[in-house]
């Protein structure tokens, strides 16, 4: 008689955000498949209490083990009743994650809110799929030495990084292949000297066609129109401008030990290739895939094991079609001072200290005044 294994407990940071919703379909669609997953908690900003509500009672979650952000929300009469008992306020996630026993905590809170309670699962030494690419520009020299130090991973989200987290895996002959070990090759790590460069693609944003000028007075409506990815409002606006690009170097720098001059950045429209990484005998590694973040989320989840899929997969055997984007890819360098995001990244990485939550900040700030601007919030 096989063993019934045990299953695997999930806290999720951010559930009703775009991250947050789409990794309920895959923990559902892993548990559809015989994949013991357990959500043992969730917390959410409190802008969308219903949702919230839904999901504490399809994922079997109590309303004591579920955070809500916004301290408003601590009034008993404005909470769904599925929700009663939760906590309320700015420290809910970080105590959430303190006082609830996991193996994964899912980190997809959008900007910094989600510092705190990353750091703590950090500290308590637990896997952390991470999908907030802020708390690393933001702090980056802070939960990489207390990774190093407790023993926690930190599994990449980000398509991109999950891209080169998989090509890295997928290297022969390396100190991490001759380990033997499937978490020799697990961030927070330092690439040796058989990797040259790592490329990361970026799909250019919704405002790639315009002129630079014309891009400069786009309005939110337009920079919000993402030709391949939906996302939130605030990485779309910060893809049309390449901050989010430069905000994934510098994840890049602290996930993988690269030094500025080993990232590059090019675009790729089709956002089919999700990330290349170069070695130092020419060869190139790259991961292709539809752009679905299912996959990353699910590779996160799984790892070292992949499972069936629930992302969408790629129409090799249908090149001819003429929608097919698979026909033809088109890899391009960014315009030269057209996007500065991508040198203050730069800067960021080489000056180290508290640059990166001044450039993260900076970014939180402009977003929300340009999208308030053009009536949008």
């Amino acid at each position: 008689m096989s063993q019934r294994r045990q299953p695997t407990r999930v806290i999720l940071l951010g559930s009703t955000g775009s991250i947050g919703t789409q990794t309920v379909e895959v923990i559902e669609h892993l548990r559809r498949h015989g994949e013991p997953f357990e959500v043992v908690g969730l917390c959410a900003g409190g802008s969308n209490l219903g949702l919230l509500a839904e999901q504490a009672v399809r994922l079997g979650v109590p309303g004591h083990k579920v955070a809500i952000g916004r301290s408003s929300a601590g009034a008993s009469a404005e909470l769904p009743a599925e929700l009663r008992g939760a906590v309320c306020g700015a420290g809910a996630a970080e105590a959430l994650v303190r006082e609830t026993p996991c193996d994964v905590v899912v980190a997809a809170m959008v900007g910094a809110s989600g510092l705190g309670a990353t750091l703590a699962a950090v500290e308590l030494g637990r896997r952390v799929a991470l999908a907030n690419k802020e708390t690393l520009v933001a702090a980056g020299g802070i939960i990489v030495p207390a990774a190093e130090k407790s023993g926690a991973v930190l599994l990449p989200v980000d398509s991109e990084h999950s891209a080169v987290w998989q090509c890295l895996q997928g290297r022969q002959g390396s100190a991490a292949a001759r380990a033997g070990s499937a978490g020799a090759c697990v961030p927070p790590m330092r690439c040796d000297g058989e990797v040259r460069r790592v490329i990361l693609t970026a799909s250019g944003g919704a405002l790639r066609h315009l002129s630079a000028e014309a891009a400069r007075r786009a309005t939110p409506a337009e920079a919000l129109k993402h030709p391949t990815w939906s996302m939130g409002a605030k990485v779309t606006i910060d893809s049309a401008s390449l901050t989010n690009k430069a905000f994934e170097l510098i994840e890049a720098h602290h996930l993988f030990g690269l030094e500025p001059e080993r990232l590059a950045v090019v675009i790729h429209p089709q956002s089919l290739v999700h990330s290349m990484v170069e070695f130092a005998d020419g060869s190139v590694m790259a991961q292709i895939s539809p752009p679905d973040m299912r996959l990353p989320i699910q590779y996160a989840l799984t790892f070292p094991a992949r499972v069936e899929g629930i992302a969408r997969r790629v129409d090799w055997l249908g090149l001819g079609g003429g929608n097919n984007p698979m026909a033809r890819m088109e890899f391009s360098v960014p315009e030269a001072g057209r996007y500065p995001a991508l040198a203050a990244a730069e800067r960021v990485m080489r000056v180290g200290g508290t640059s990166g939550a001044i450039f993260n900040g900076a970014s939180e700030v402009a977003v929300e005044a340009f999208l308030a601007a053009g009536g949008v919030g």
